[in-house]
């Protein structure tokens, strides 16, 4: 039998950085797999705009056939591995002891240590091998090592919008001037006029990922505040809720202040995974949740769905299987569910690995499949102007961040450039060629968010993330209302650059910088394209022919 080796996609640094030890044989390993989709595969599917049925039936068509299937089973069972298949037969996931994976692949697995920090991989000399006719159909494999970085929420630390901020239950409305309250967003990105239309999410559908969870009494609260009456669900991918924790909350009542009638659904990761202590596990806690909303949606799908994540970690800590197993959910998402995927940058400027100097950004919104979204700050002036916006960004403290120093921006390493990321502003001093994030923004801090009891100012990129994916629904409600159609994909935000005349279709942020990136003119690698102008955007797109 031919063997072809499995290329793990780690970096040479981490593969020659010193053995510390051995793997113990009865260590369990959580393996995902992912199986590739031919070229033929994606060009059957289409792009741009969909029709109210969405996209029946097409995530069906992606996976592995009976046969292949077949053959990668009867592999695994040589050693008594029963994996589980994803309802696309696009992935695989099943644990396994370390001892029967090294017997079963030809290695073994040895742990090292490198800049402080510990993992394991397969041992170097003796990298894994799979038989050759079955190798073929294996895109990724994550979970024989721990290389990867755990991802993070990108939920600032909240804080009070005041000395005297309000704590109690009845205090609705008392917030300082500077609060960027549901109204304030709603008013200055023009979510308010498609209120007017009478679209406020109704029948639309918003899937969250979270690490963490939420209390309902929180929510509740802010929706009795805001006048919200969300329809709130949870798929828990474990067989626990993970612990309230204040992404969720964030997450959840930003869309409930500007989507107010929307259905969310909101996928918990399995806090089994999340705490065995290995970045690996986590990235399969998180891949697995998207597979299971890509899985939801074959069944049923939901024209016009958005998903929101606020969670990533720094490219330069991870590893190339990761990123692809990740990235072709991703995808499939965009354009096999039609579904618009919107991913925070990070809250640490210019420096996704969290230290000031090196650059890097945050994956996944370095995906060509997500919809990078950045943070502004709103200055308020008075009474019935739109408030001024800034690049969120904060210098007090750059001795490590703690998700504050301001909006993720820059280019990837891995990701070359989209050919849809062109327009005014894309072509800059700093371009390369590669993937530049972000590509929009959104307000990202003293937002007023009712957590634990009480009220208080949060922040980040995991906040204008979730703005953004309102405003899509809502946009998307009005367009399969007028047309029976809808847009998708990341695409989308730079097909309608130039259209509308002077009803431009973004607010430009033109001051402030995320630590390295100035905001310009035109496109920039701090804000992106700029913030909503919701009724412009909405025109242009309704107008628009594919």
């Amino acid at each position: 039998m031919k063997f072809t080796p499995l290329n793990l996609g780690l970096p040479k640094a981490a593969l020659s950085a010193p053995v510390t030890g051995q793997v113990p044989a009865g260590q369990t390993l959580h393996v995902g797999v992912t199986l590739k989709i031919s070229d033929a595969t994606w060009k059957k599917l289409g792009h741009g705009r969909s029709t109210s049925q969405g996209a029946d039936g097409l995530a069906r068509q992606l996976g592995v056939s009976d046969d292949e299937l077949q053959k990668i089973n009867a592999y695994l069972a040589k050693a008594h591995i029963q994996a589980k298949p994803s309802k696309t037969r696009t992935s695989l996931t099943f644990d396994v002891q370390a001892g029967v994976a090294g017997r079963l692949l030809q290695t073994s697995f040895v742990t090292h240590k490198l800049n402080g920090r510990s993992f394991f991989t397969p041992d170097p000399a003796h990298m894994p091998v799979v038989p050759t006719q079955i190798a073929g159909y294996v895109l990724a494999v994550t979970g024989l090592d721990s290389y990867s970085v755990a991802p993070r929420a990108k939920a600032g630390a909240p804080a009070a919008l005041s000395s005297s901020a309000p704590a109690r239950v009845t205090d609705c409305g008392r917030f300082p001037p500077r609060a960027a309250t549901s109204r304030k967003v709603a008013a200055a990105y023009g979510y308010d006029r498609l209120w007017q239309q009478g679209w406020h999410g109704e029948n639309m559908t918003v899937n969250l990922v979270e690490m963490d969870g939420y209390d309902p009494r929180d929510i509740a609260t802010y929706n009795t505040c805001t006048g919200s009456h969300i329809a709130l669900s949870n798929v828990n991918l474990g067989a626990t809720a993970p612990p309230p924790g204040g992404e969720a909350t964030l997450d959840i009542e930003m869309l409930a202040g500007l989507a107010p009638a929307v259905r969310i659904v909101n996928y918990q990761e399995d806090p089994a995974l999340l705490n065995t202590g290995s970045g690996s596990d986590s990235w399969l806690a998180f891949n697995n949740a998207l597979q299971r909303i890509i899985d939801d949606n074959a069944d049923r799908p939901r024209p016009g769905s958005a998903v929101s994540i606020s969670l990533g970690g720094a490219e330069g800590f991870m590893s190339q299987a990761t990123m692809q197993a990740v990235d072709q959910n991703l995808r499939i998402l965009t354009e096999a569910e039609h579904m618009t995927v919107f991913v925070a940058t990070g809250d640490c400027g210019a420096y996704g690995d969290r230290m000031y100097g090196p650059l890097d950004v945050s994956f996944p919104s370095t995906s060509s499949w997500a919809v990078a979204v950045g943070g502004t700050r709103m200055q308020f002036g008075a009474a019935g102007t739109r408030p001024q916006e800034v690049v969120w960004s904060d210098r007090s403290n750059l001795s490590k961040c703690e998700n504050q120093w301001g909006s993720g921006g820059g280019l990837s390493k891995v990701f070359t450039k989209p050919g849809y990321q062109a327009g005014p502003g894309v072509a800059n001093q700093y371009s390369t060629g590669a993937r530049q994030v972000p590509d929009v923004s959104a307000a990202a801090i003293d937002l007023p968010v009712f957590y634990r009891g009480q009220w208080a100012g949060f922040g980040g990129t995991s906040a204008a993330t979730p703005i953004w994916a309102a405003g899509m629904v809502l946009m998307n409600q009005g367009m399969l209302t007028r047309r029976q159609a809808y847009w998708y994909g990341p695409d989308t935000f730079y097909h309608v650059i130039g259209q509308g005349g002077t009803n431009a279709p973004y607010n430009d942020v033109v001051a402030g910088n995320n630590l390295y990136y100035p905001a310009t003119a035109g496109y920039d690698l701090s804000t992106g394209l700029g913030t909503p102008n919701a009724l412009n955007l909405f025109n242009i797109l309704l107008n628009s022919p594919v």
